[in-house]
C-alpha cells in the first residue's frame, strides 16, 4: 500500500467524571489521532496517548505532535509499505517514543486489514469473538467512596475491578472493600508510587486475595521488583516497565513478576504487542491488555490484540461510557454482561464519527 497523505487531530477529549492516578487527576483525554490515507483513498487511524505532560513516560502530547510532523510521518506518506510492521526498521534509528510509533503502526494496521478485507483481530490473528473486559477506578476520596463505586461497577457486570492506590490510600481502602465484597476479582494499581523500603507495607496487601499489584516501583526497575516480588505471595504486574520484547525477556528471566499488562500504546504498536504476549506465553507469564483512557480509536485497537489467545485475564478495555459521555467512533464500544463483542467489519472495525472528531478536534495539520 502506498501512503499518501496523513492527517494528525489533537484532540480533547471531555471524561464524564475526573480520573485520578497517583500523579494526575485529569478532565479531559488529550491525544492525537492519526489519519493515514492510502492510494486506494482507505483511511486508517490510530492513536498517539502521550499525556500532556510527561508524567506516565518520557513523551509528552506536544512532543509526539512534533515528532510525528517532522521525523515518523515523512518517512511513510509518499512511500509504499508492504506490512505494518515494516516501521520497526524504518524508524529504527529514532530511540524510544514508542506512542508515537504505535499511532503509525496501528493506522498502518488498520489500512492493511481493510486492504485483505478482514477484521483487525483475524488480521493480526486473533481467535476470540468476544473479550471479557474489567474496569479501573481512579484513586477515591475515602474507603467509603471507594466501596460505593467498587459495588456500582460490580451491579453493571464487571468481574475484575481495578483500583488505583498510593501511600495513604492504599490498605485500608482496598481492605474495605474485600470486606465488603469477599469473592470479587481485586487488583491495585500503584503506577510505580512505591519503593522497595515500602515492602512491608505492601506484605499487607497478601491479606487481600488481591490477583495482582500493578507496577508498585519504578518503571525500570527490574531488579527491585525482582526482590519485591520475592517477599510477597500476591503476583505483581509490570506495566510501565514493559516497553519491548528485551524487557519482557529480562523480566522472565530475574522473575520481576508473574503477570504483563500490555498496553499497545506504551510498547510501539499492535506488532510488539503481538510479540511481547507470544513470549510471554511461552514463559507462564499471564497478560491482559491496559488501556490509558483511550478515544475509541484507541480502544478498537485493544478490542482486536485482547483476541489473540496469549491474553488471558479481563482487561481494561471498559464500555465507552465508563469514561465519555461522546467518543469519536460509532457505535460506541458497549458491554454484553461481562463482555465485549468483537466486530467483524474490516479494519478497525467501528466507524469514526467525523462530526465528533470535528468537534473536540483543538488543532489538525495535514502531511503531504
Amino acid at each position: 500500500m502506498k501512503i499518501t497523505e496523513a492527517k494528525l487531530y489533537k484532540v480533547d477529549l471531555p471524561l464524564r467524571n475526573p480520573f485520578e492516578t497517583s500523579f494526575a487527576r485529569m478532565k479531559y483525554k488529550k491525544c492525537i489521532i492519526l489519519e493515514l490515507i492510502d492510494d486506494a483513498g482507505r483511511s486508517g487511524f490510530g492513536e498517539s496517548s502521550a499525556f500532556d505532560i510527561p508524567f506516565y513516560n518520557e513523551e509528552f502530547r506536544s512532543g509526539s505532535w512534533s515528532l510525528l510532523k517532522e521525523q515518523l510521518l515523512p518517512q511513510v506518506v509518499g512511500k509504499e509499505i508492504t506490512h505494518p510492521d515494516d516501521i520497526y526498521k524504518l524508524f529504527s534509528g529514532i530511540r524510544m517514543n514508542n506512542m508515537s510509533k504505535s499511532a503509525v503502526n496501528c493506522a498502518l494496521w488498520d489500512l492493511y486489514a481493510q486492504q485483505q478485507q478482514l477484521n483487525l483481530s483475524r488480521a493480526l490473528g486473533g481467535t476470540k469473538t468476544e473479550i471479557e473486559t474489567g474496569v479501573s477506578i481512579g484513586v477515591q476520596a475515602s474507603p467509603q467512596k471507594l466501596v460505593e463505586v467498587v459495588n456500582g461497577y460490580l451491579n453493571e457486570g464487571y468481574r475484575r475491578i481495578k483500583m488505583k492506590i498510593k501511600p495513604g490510600k492504599d490498605y485500608e481502602y482496598l481492605a474495605a472493600v474485600r470486606s465488603k465484597f469477599p469473592d470479587a476479582m481485586l487488583m491495585a494499581d500503584a503506577n510505580s508510587a512505591y519503593r522497595l523500603a515500602d515492602a512491608k507495607l505492601l506484605q499487607k496487601l497478601d491479606d487481600l486475595d488481591l490477583i495482582m499489584i500493578e507496577q508498585p516501583l519504578e518503571p525500570g526497575d527490574l531488579l527491585d521488583h525482582a526482590h519485591l516480588q520475592g517477599m510477597l505471595k500476591t503476583s505483581i504486574c509490570l506495566d510501565e516497565s514493559i516497553t519491548s520484547l528485551e524487557d519482557t525477556r529480562k523480566m522472565i528471566e530475574l522473575k520481576s513478576g508473574r503477570i504483563i499488562n500490555i498496553k499497545v500504546a506504551r510498547v510501539g504498536g499492535l506488532g510488539i504487542a503481538k510479540k511481547i504476549q507470544k513470549l510471554a506465553s511461552a514463559n507462564g507469564i499471564a497478560c491482559w491488555c491496559g488501556g490509558m483512557l483511550d478515544s475509541g480509536i484507541a480502544r478498537a485497537a485493544n478490542v482486536a490484540v485482547a483476541t489473540l489467545p496469549g491474553y488471558t485475564l479481563p482487561n481494561d478495555i471498559a464500555a465507552s461510557g465508563r469514561y465519555y459521555d461522546a467518543d469519536i467512533i460509532k457505535p460506541l464500544v458497549e458491554l454484553s454482561g461481562t463482555y465485549v463483542k468483537v466486530p467483524t467489519q474490516p479494519g478497525l472495525g467501528y466507524q469514526i464519527d467525523r462530526e465528533n472528531l470535528s468537534r473536540f478536534t483543538v488543532a489538525s495539520q495535514r502531511i503531504k
